[in-house]
């Protein structure tokens, strides 16, 4: 959900119809439910009697409700009518180098709309999503104690937000997870199912990104949390503060890349490791910013990620060009 550009009209709530209310007591709003993680977060709790409400902009209607949450008034109206038991914040502008570029319109969305909806959401259970770039990846793994250094502006806005929203509503859960792939739209969509564009052209060598170490982990995986987070909140009001979810898998992106050619059985001879980073490669990133996970397996709400290649064969079967492949690709 990119909210960055701009000033946008005030959201027409009865424009919104509810959909399949199974357990009205149980009434969830998703921020950011166009977003590649928000529309998992959203599927996961419309699936499973969750009364599910979740905003969007530039492609909301017609499914999700329209709404600048730069406007606080907005925001406010949101919460009053709805009156949510659980809100997951997942809306940012989470594009390292976007945010290098335009950095005070991605800190008001980042920093200033988690605060105003931290303040807002009194007395309700929010879910705020934060990242693995709060921590310098000098150092790993990183407990939910351990001292945030984040490299870049975008790490820094969301350990803002972070502080935000503890502040404004000491009784949230922060949730921090690493880079994160799903269901998409585009390819480009995610930094790890853009690789797909690289992996496919087969005839032309590529270099690829073989120093970062990354986990990449799968966005039905992290609703899932979410969801039970939430469910577990009704059962014990102390549920709160910084938690860690994470894929277990470490790879490169030159290793995705590898891997999602293995899963298609497309060949990978054309990608090159780049095992130095270039001058003016943007925003600088965490070299391993691994996050130790354990405070969610101690509460047993911990989930087992879905192994890479499983979770990408599913998100990137749609993009496949030659379809050919469908007959040798799982085989």
């Amino acid at each position: 959900m990119n909210q960055v550009q701009g000033k946008m009209p005030l959201f027409e709530y009865a424009d919104y119809e509810q959909e399949n209310v199974a357990i009205p007591y149980r009434r969830v709003l998703v921020t950011g439910a166009t977003g590649l993680l928000g529309r998992a977060v959203y599927e996961e709790f419309q699936n499973n009697a969750w009364d599910s409400l979740g905003c969007g902009y530039t492609r909301a209607r017609p499914r999700f409700l329209k709404c600048n949450l730069l406007d606080e008034e907005a925001l406010r109206s949101i919460i009053q009518q709805f009156q949510p038991h659980v809100i997951v914040h997942c809306a940012a502008e989470r594009r390292p180098d976007v945010v290098e570029r335009h950095t005070e319109a991605a800190f008001n969305l980042n920093v200033h709309t988690s605060a105003t909806l931290a303040k807002e959401a009194a007395g309700i259970f929010l879910i705020y999503i934060s990242t693995d770039y709060v921590f310098d990846g000098r150092n790993p793994p990183y407990g939910e104690n351990d001292a945030p250094n984040p490299l870049n502006l975008y790490g820094k806005s969301k350990l803002e937000g972070e502080r935000e929203v503890l502040r404004h509503n000491p009784g949230a859960v922060i949730l921090r997870v690493p880079i994160l792939y799903g269901e998409v739209e585009r390819v480009d969509e995610s930094a790890v199912t853009v690789l797909w564009n690289r992996v496919q052209e087969g005839a032309e060598s590529c270099t690829i990104d073989h120093c970062q170490q990354r986990f990449p982990t799968y966005c039905k995986d992290v609703a899932r949390v979410c969801r039970q987070m939430a469910e577990r909140r009704t059962q014990e009001p102390t549920l709160q503060g910084i938690f860690h979810y994470s894929g277990k898998e470490q790879m490169t992106k030159y290793e995705m890349s590898c891997a999602i050619a293995d899963a298609f059985n497309l060949p990978s001879s054309h990608l090159i490791p780049l095992t130095e980073q270039p001058a003016g490669a943007g925003a600088q990133r965490p070299q391993n910013a691994q996050l130790e996970c354990s405070r969610l397996e101690v509460q047993g709400l911990s989930v087992e990620p879905t192994p890479f290649k499983t979770a990408i064969r599913d998100v990137l079967w749609p993009f496949l060009q030659d379809k050919r492949c469908r007959q040798t690709a799982f085989h």
